[in-house]
């Protein structure tokens, strides 16, 4: 007897899902190169808040960013014509020809100057005395800034600012600098430690002074206990065009270029015009 025939049995297999695959892909990419600007644009922001200063690609910028640092520059300056304007300095720019020093693109005004004078409990800075009597000279409206050390004693590093900084009538608040996390005490610590400085530098000056620190930093760590202290604020954040209403200056660059100074400078605005920036200054 002849078997019947068993047909064999086909399998459809599902066709792939072209525009599915498509559209994963498309989407893949166009994430990625977001991810990827937004990295880039927010570099900046993101070094600083762990604690990196960029010195050394900032000196190393590309004619292209060149181009567009100073387009930045030019376009943040340009809507807040109506403000002082400043920068900072430190040994780090070397020897400066302050006779030079006057605007930013013969546009813009600078009007007064913060200079490094001390970091730590015994650090001096090689430049200061040199630079503070310049900036006199020049006529810019100056202040002092420490950096802060987060593990060494505080009232030493107090004591070495109030013996090297002399601060006379018309210059700007003493500056706290912190910037990095303590490597070897806790958070709390470190506050006690900044309260302990702030607290002798006032007593000594008859003034409050000024804290200095990247926007992340001082949200996440400062703001809750020193938020009656006046702020200078770095955020090199690429959207941002204005200052917080509290922000009392804001430095929003560390890539400008000045007659008279080599290498990339810290630009820094404050929330007001000079008449008004005077009267913050020791009377």
């Amino acid at each position: 007897m002849a078997q019947p025939i068993r047909r064999k049995r086909t399998v459809k297999k599902n066709k792939p899902r072209f525009f599915g695959k498509w559209f994963l892909v498309v989407f893949s990419f166009f994430l990625l190169l977001i991810i990827t600007i937004g990295i880039y644009k927010f570099r900046d922001g993101f070094l600083y808040y762990l604690g990196f200063k960029t010195d050394k690609y900032a000196n190393e910028l590309s004619a292209d960013e060149r181009k567009l640092t100073d387009i930045r520059i030019y376009e943040v300056l340009h809507k807040h014509d109506n403000k002082a304007i400043g920068f900072d300095v430190s040994e780090y720019q070397s020897e400066i020809d302050w006779e030079q020093t006057y605007h930013i693109d013969e546009a813009f005004e600078l009007s007064f100057v913060f200079i490094r004078s001390t970091a730590g409990k015994d650090k001096i800075d090689s430049k200061f005395k040199e630079n503070w009597k310049a900036a006199k000279e020049r006529q810019l409206i100056r202040g002092a800034y420490h950096y802060y050390r987060p593990n060494e004693n505080s009232i030493e590093q107090a004591e070495n600012f109030i013996k090297t900084v002399k601060l006379q009538k018309g210059d700007l608040p003493p500056v706290l600098d912190i910037e990095k996390l303590p490597k070897s005490q806790s958070i709390d610590s470190l506050k006690v430690g900044l309260r302990r400085w702030l607290n002798r530098i006032e007593k000594h000056y008859k003034v409050k002074p000024i804290i200095y620190s990247g926007e992340s930093y001082y949200t996440d760590f400062l703001k809750e206990e020193f938020s009656e202290y006046p702020l200078w604020i770095a955020n090199y954040n690429f959207w941002r065009n204005d200052l917080e209403s509290d922000w009392q200056f804001w430095q929003f660059t560390e890539k400008a270029q000045i007659e008279g100074i080599k290498g990339m400078v810290d630009i820094n605005i404050f929330n007001g015009d000079k008449n008004k920036l005077l009267l913050k200054c020791i009377r």
